[in-house]
């Protein structure tokens, strides 16, 4: 899960940078050297400046989301490995404090049936 989670977070990286570059800003921008008089063309006058503020705000968005769902998945995967040390380690102690009652009870019953 978080391995397929880090690979969509990357490509919403890379699409982000994409659409903000596309972008004409005051000074024509990278937009214009990749056919951004084209893309007036086929939008309209206004419908590409439109189309990719949606989609940086949607790329943002989605970014944003995703950064929270990979600190999520990473913070309770160390809570997952913490308990689980943990737990090993209170039943390894607890094995050991069998062993030795264990040990005392089996010599005990030993000597009583001898002794009758």
């Amino acid at each position: 899960m978080y391995t397929f989670v880090s690979i969509l977070y990357i490509f919403v990286c890379l699409f982000l940078i994409l659409v903000v570059l596309l972008q004409s800003g005051k000074g024509g921008g990278l937009g214009s050297a990749f056919g951004g008089g084209t893309s007036q063309q086929i939008f309209g006058g206004a419908g590409a400046g439109n189309l990719l503020t949606r989609l940086t705000a949607a790329f943002a968005f989605a970014f944003m989301a995703l950064s929270v769902w990979l600190a999520f998945l990473s913070s309770t995967g160390d809570q997952a490995l913490d308990r689980a040390v943990r737990e090993q380690a209170a039943a390894q102690e607890a094995a050991e404090e069998a062993v030795p009652e264990e040990a005392e009870v089996e010599e005990v019953e030993e000597t009583e049936p001898d002794g009758e």
